[in-house]
């Protein structure tokens, strides 16, 4: 069996990193995801509840806010619980397992003092833009 959700789509908030009484990061936040109702008409929009733990959601809270386009990898999972009036109710959310740039820093509006890592990059990924240097060289050099 398979549970296996990929999402893109623009976050409606800013994130906000939480940590649990054990240490561990966790960040909850929602996107909207466009989809279509029907062939030719036009696009409706879902808001999609993700949770992020540890690397994840640090990533997520460091480098995405409110109207980022974000890529997520993750599995859908439920909750049951009891509201404040004693109701029972479901909740569903989708489980980040990895969350990617969708578009370049620039299509973001960041601006250009920012330390986000100007390609697609993995929550597993702790490097930052400083990190990287120009390979120097001629062109000439190459075998192709």
């Amino acid at each position: 069996m398979f549970n296996i959700v990929i999402l893109t789509g623009r976050l409606t908030a800013d994130p906000e990193l939480k940590t649990t009484p054990n240490g561990i990061s966790v960040t909850s936040f929602s996107i909207a995801v466009s989809r279509r109702y029907r062939s030719g008409e036009q696009t409706q929009t879902d808001f999609i509840n993700i949770v992020a733990w540890r690397q994840t959601a640090e990533f997520i809270s460091k480098y995405f806010k409110k109207g980022s386009l974000i890529g997520i990898e993750g599995s859908i999972q439920t909750r049951k619980y009891v509201d404040k009036n004693g109701n029972n109710r479901t909740a569903f959310e989708v489980v980040a397992n990895d969350a990617q740039f969708v578009e370049s820093k620039k299509d973001s509006g960041m601006n250009a003092g920012s330390s986000a890592p100007v390609a697609n990059t993995s929550s597993f990924s702790n490097a930052e833009a400083d990190d990287f240097s120009e390979i120097g060289g001629e062109d000439e050099d190459l075998p192709f």
